[in-house]
């Protein structure tokens, strides 16, 4: 989009204030927490206002296309370059190269939530890798990770260098600081942070768990809507970016950072949450997933689920994309002589999903909140024995609404491999495959 605004924001000039949004699905935004940090007319002049330094964050290639081009000018107390050198933080946990994980089983998986931890762990050290494909050093493909932590980051930052994150609490809330502003976000919402920004997250729960969704390739963006029309699914106003919010500290800090899996430790001396002003359209935003408009059949059959996809990561082959993320939200079955839950099937894409509340209508048991499931390329999946029974014989004359209920999927278009972690871990539900084994034979030759 090409939509420009331009929000002073003097009251919020400190990141402990109540958070303030742009809304616009990465539009050409303008913001200055102070009245006139923003220069005019210019990117790089001579002096900034307020002695601040410019100072442009890249997403994207220079000479991408000008549709596809994502940067933004921050202008900030120090630049991102002033920290000391950064050293190993050795960490067991994460998998950025996904050939060298063990053998992929085609077998179905499914987890139980993952444990809240035992001993204090914030937000970066409470991930744990799932699945993924490709690797963080080509900016290819992806990486599935948990989270659980029961401590806010105390002087310590973040930053992503090896893809953005797509992150969807389940439990708890998270306040997050980042170099552009503050986002509060809580389950039922997703926000994504993007590759490079960096950030520190608080839990006014005291704790918190969900998923992340890292993604190496191309940026995350709104599907085109096809026969749909101009409306429909996730509408751009509904995202939401933050307004300029800087903090000035000094003092010892620890800034880390992710790079081809591995974590990173430098000493700093202020905080690099302190961009005074930027302009641009690479930038954190958020999205309440109960605004997404779901359509639906309303006359026979069940849909494809791409009819409920939020965000795609585009691939170099038209029509087929890397990484898919589609809900399945409250919404109403109206299709009548319909076998209306998901209908078995076996795609070339494979599927992880994760449950943020209530129950998920193709799996009535064993699919928990906080929990996840894996169903990989060709592997053949769909409804529970007892679902399919009920769905079956189910009075399909009247509309039924499938509510309380709030279930998402990772989609991608390569083997999502497990890790070695996902594949031992107390986690996995070991006798899963049942779920399908009480699925009787119906056929009669002699009976249409």
């Amino acid at each position: 989009m090409d939509t420009s605004t331009r929000t002073p924001n003097t009251a919020s000039s400190r990141l402990e204030i109540e958070p303030g949004y742009q809304s616009g699905f990465a539009n050409e935004f303008a913001t200055e927490a102070l009245p006139g940090a923003l220069p005019e007319g210019r990117n790089s002049p001579q002096r900034a206002a307020y002695g601040l330094y410019a100072e442009q964050l890249s997403g994207t290639a220079f000479t991408a296309p000008r549709g596809h081009n994502r940067r933004s000018w921050l202008y900030r107390i120090r630049p991102a370059a002033v920290h000391k050198p950064f050293t190993l933080l050795p960490s067991d946990r994460l998998v950025a190269n996904f050939a060298e994980v063990p053998p992929t089983p085609p077998n179905q998986l499914r987890w139980d939530a993952l444990p809240m931890p035992t001993e204090p762990t914030d937000f970066v050290d409470g991930w744990i890798t799932m699945a993924g494909n490709g690797a963080a050093e080509a900016m290819n493909g992806c990486a599935i990770h948990l989270y659980a932590a029961n401590r806010s980051m105390k002087d310590r930052f973040f930053y992503n260098a090896d893809g953005e994150l797509l992150i969807v609490p389940q439990e708890g809330r998270l306040h997050i600081a980042t170099e552009m502003g503050r986002l509060d976000v809580e389950p039922f919402e997703i926000v994504v942070i993007p590759r490079g920004v960096r950030f520190a997250v608080s839990l006014p729960d005291g704790s918190a768990r969900g998923y992340i969704c890292e993604n190496f390739g191309a940026l995350l963006r709104l599907p085109d809507l096809g026969p749909i029309g101009s409306n429909g699914l996730a509408n751009p106003r509904d995202f939401l970016t933050p307004q300029a919010a800087y903090e000035d500290r000094e003092g010892d800090f620890e800034l880390v950072a992710k790079m081809n899996g591995n974590l990173w430790r430098a000493d700093i001396g202020h905080s690099p949450l302190d961009v005074v002003a930027w302009h641009g359209n690479y930038a954190p935003y958020k999205y309440d997933l109960r605004r997404f408009n779901t359509i639906g059949s309303i006359s026979f059959d069940h849909p494809d689920p791409s009819i409920f996809l939020v965000l795609q990561s585009q691939s170099d082959t038209p029509g087929v994309d890397t990484i898919d993320f589609v809900i399945f939200p409250p919404r109403w079955l109206a299709a009548e002589d319909t076998f209306r839950p998901p209908w078995f099937h076996r795609n070339v894409a494979s599927e992880f999903m994760g449950l943020v509340h209530g129950v998920y209508d193709a799996k009535a048991e064993g699919f928990v909140p906080g929990g996840a499931s894996l169903h990989n390329c060709m592997s053949g999946h769909g409804p529970d024995a007892d679902t399919f029974e009920k769905a079956s014989h189910g009075d399909t004359s009247t509309p039924k609404k499938v509510g309380d209920t709030m279930a998402f999927m990772f989609e991608t278009r390569t083997l999502i491999k497990p890790t070695r972690f996902a594949l031992e871990t107390a986690q996995l539900q070991a006798h899963y495959y049942e779920c399908w084994q009480g699925l009787k034979k119906h056929f009669n030759p002699e009976q249409r």
